[in-house]
């Protein structure tokens, strides 16, 4: 347990990087949020949970791992935690076909580095070393409705339909802190 702890605080220590030191190039589009700085890169895909534990699965965790950017040039473990959709959708599906490939990416770093040294990243565009053409960064939303092809007739966005978070909201709340919680939040807030 305490190398686990040990390898996240090294993460999270490591110096921030230069403000706009990967912006050069970068087609990224701006998305107005807080520190956002445009990005374009280059690194190995992996799985991040394997780099900082070692507990490695096969192809990144197929699907089931939070994915990130081995950047080749300082070897910063880059949280890749958002694509190029609208919504806050994760970018594990848009790397995932790029497990343990050098890729180029093109997206914006994220976060204030006044409240915290590490930026997470939203891919936009990737391109595997050694082609021309990049892909973009949307296919989440497709690749969840193919998973769930019997949801596609309920209206609504995906969120509201995913039974992974019918489940968490069962067992949690809409806060996470229990159904009590919540009642007691409705009543004082919309009553």
């Amino acid at each position: 347990m305490m190398k686990h702890i040990t390898a996240i605080a090294l993460l999270l220590a490591s110096p921030a990087i230069a403000e706009g030191e990967f912006s050069e190039g970068s087609k990224a589009k701006a998305w107005g949020v807080a520190g956002e700085e445009p990005a374009l890169f280059t690194g190995k895909v992996v799985d991040i949970l394997c780099e900082l534990t070692g507990d490695c699965a096969a192809d990144c965790g197929g699907g089931q791992r939070q994915l990130g950017i081995l950047r080749d040039a300082d070897q910063a473990l880059v949280l890749a935690a958002k694509n190029s959709q609208a919504a806050f959708t994760g970018a594990a599906n848009e790397l995932a076909p790029f497990c343990g490939q050098m890729v180029e990416v093109d997206g914006n770093l994220v976060g204030d580095t006044e409240v915290s040294p590490v930026k997470f990243y939203q891919v936009q565009t990737i391109r595997a070393i050694g082609t021309e053409d990049w892909t973009k960064a949307n296919k989440w939303t497709k690749d969840w409705n193919a998973a769930n092809p019997d949801l596609k007739a309920i209206k609504g966005p995906w969120f509201r339909k995913d039974p992974r978070i019918a489940e968490q909201i069962e067992a949690e709340g809409y806060l996470g802190l229990g159904a009590e919680v919540d009642e007691a939040f409705k009543k004082e807030w919309f009553e």
